[in-house]
């Protein structure tokens, strides 16, 4: 078979600026930032670098060339595309492994330790196992070739695509590219825009996903109907982790309108996805939509957030007030105690009568003010929110 390259990627929002710092770090292994010069040698040495070049096509993007001639394009909005030469139908899966594998534990440790300071990745997306899609691309291969390789990886096609330049069989994982008269070029972009539509769309599938799980962790803490006193800083605790969580996916995903929109117009602008552009150029305005929708969403998580918050606000407000009513009733003790003793002839003098007198009336105002606090602790609050049907949400 007549195999030419492999093509993995993937993307996360990233800027000219962070595109300086991996130029920065790429040619001369160092940082402005305050990060261990020793770390950085070690992870630069890692890449296996024997070539850097910096280019502008539409978008600004470094091209890195490894000794093992593996090939990685950095774009300035963060797609990463790796592709390698000079692989067979026997070493197709071995390739790929490699491929992966330098994504997975050179670069990726790189670059995240290179962007570790500043605002966190949210825990929820972190350690997320990707299925990356790999584009297999061939030069004028048969028709039965292309069915064996699908066969061979995929159980089923999930679609069929040709035009003037190549033609695309897909399965779920894997995307084989027959390419005519060697169109490398129009080929290149295809796959390069795929992988960004793919890994946008995949990225607000799993902000919609930890929605639905930050919706049902602060609806399990406001639909308990009883809560006991000593653990509504608990809750109020867990409320404001989930607060940090959104607050950060919502820059997030507010980020994503200004990157959908500077892709769809570059692409509309190339003359190498002209072709493709019927089979992906919709794509654009449909993932511009469901960012729209997620921003909707998330607003209303919240909003549900900030409701749960007044909601414990609240419950501590009783809690302080019970607590000053048992300081109230511990310090009226005192002073009956007192009055006891100025108006009765039989005031104790200070005798050992008299201080065994002093120790009991401690001893009774410490154990009122613990057992009004035990009180005030293992009382059960009423929550108070108004229910909804899920099943029309």
């Amino acid at each position: 078979m007549n195999l030419k390259k492999i093509y993995i990627g993937g993307w996360f929002q990233r800027t000219t600026l962070q595109l300086s710092e991996i130029y920065d770090f790429v040619r001369y292994a160092t940082s402005e930032l305050p990060l261990d010069k020793k770390k950085l040698a070690k992870l630069h040495a890692s890449l296996d670098l024997k070539n850097v070049e910096y280019g502008i096509d539409g978008l600004e993007y470094i091209l890195l060339t490894t000794n093992s001639n593996l090939h990685v394009k950095v774009f300035e909005d963060g797609l990463i595309v790796l592709n390698k030469e000079d692989i067979n139908e026997f070493s197709l899966f071995s390739d790929i492994n490699i491929l992966q594998e330098y994504y997975e534990k050179n670069l990726s440790p790189a670059f995240s330790y290179l962007f570790s300071l500043g605002a966190p990745v949210p825990k929820e997306l972190a350690n997320i196992e990707t299925v990356y899609p790999y584009f297999i691309v061939l030069n004028d291969e048969s028709r039965e070739n292309l069915d064996l390789l699908l066969k061979k990886t995929e159980k089923q096609k999930y679609f069929e695509y040709e035009n003037e330049h190549y033609t695309v069989l897909r399965g779920d994982k894997y995307y084989f590219i027959n390419s005519k008269n060697n169109e490398s070029s129009q080929v290149e972009r295809y796959i390069e825009e795929q992988i960004f539509i793919r890994e946008f769309k995949a990225q607000l599938h799993r902000y919609l996903n930890i929605h639905r799980i930050v919706w049902e962790k602060i609806d399990t803490v406001k639909t308990n109907v009883k809560v006991r006193g000593k653990e509504i800083v608990a809750f109020a605790s867990k409320i404001d982790g989930y607060r940090k969580t959104i607050n950060l996916i919502d820059s997030r995903i507010n980020q994503m309108n200004s990157y959908i929109k500077t892709r769809e117009r570059i692409a509309k602008a190339d003359d190498n996805l002209s072709e493709a552009l019927d089979l992906i150029g919709y794509r654009y305005e449909t993932l511009t939509n469901t960012v729209t929708y997620m921003q909707q969403i998330w607003g209303m998580t919240k909003n549900y957030l900030t409701s749960a918050e007044k909601l414990f606000d609240s419950l501590s407000s009783q809690i302080t007030e019970n607590s000053l009513g048992s300081l109230t009733i511990v310090t009226s003790m005192g002073v009956g105690a007192s009055l006891i003793g100025l108006f009765t002839e039989s005031a104790p003098e200070f005798t050992s009568f008299g201080f065994l007198y002093f120790i009991i009336l401690a001893l009774i105002g410490w154990s009122v003010n613990k057992i009004m606090k035990l009180v005030n602790e293992n009382r059960k609050y009423e929550i108070s929110d108004i229910e909804y049907d899920k099943n029309i949400k």
